[in-house]
């Protein structure tokens, strides 16, 4: 997983609406962009929502929500609709993006290991330079909690 520090990494992407999203984009702006498993199940539901609801927040501030998920466009489209999500989603169903952030890796469930997608936040600054990492994420306030990160209240 990438650390406080390090530069991340490019991507282009699909979003919600299809259209392609280049990190490019973003440069010289705050941005957070955080990985989950899959859209419309409870946990991934209450962190997308924890964004949405402090929003208002971010976009005062110039900082832009991304959230990436291995789903599709058409999930995404659903997922954000369903929720009111003002965030941007993106598609990256061959994990290119969510393997170079570092957020796919070993988990558990019903005793069985598998690989999966790692729910994990990270916090860039203008420069492009991750500024927090949130490695193990609780959904419920996460928006919140990543918020202050960029007030120096981590």
């Amino acid at each position: 997983m990438l650390r406080e520090g390090d530069k991340m990494p490019k991507f282009a992407l699909p979003d919600q609406n299809g259209d392609i999203i280049k990190s490019s984009k973003f440069k010289g702006k705050p941005l957070v962009v955080y990985f989950y498993p899959r859209d419309s199940t409870p946990g991934c539901t209450k962190e997308a929502c924890s964004f949405r609801d402090v929003y208002a927040d971010y976009k005062k501030r110039g900082i832009t929500v991304i959230g990436i998920s291995a789903d599709t466009v058409a999930s995404h489209e659903n997922f954000a609709r369903k929720n009111k999500l003002s965030i941007i989603l993106l598609s990256d169903p061959d994990k290119e993006v969510i393997k170079a952030f570092g957020a796919l890796g070993e988990k558990k469930m019903f005793g069985k290991t598998y690989m999966g997608i790692l729910r994990s936040t990270f916090a860039v600054g203008a420069d492009g330079i991750i500024k927090k990492v949130f490695p193990k994420v609780k959904p419920e306030g996460h928006g919140g909690e990543v918020l202050k990160a960029f007030e120096g209240k981590s």
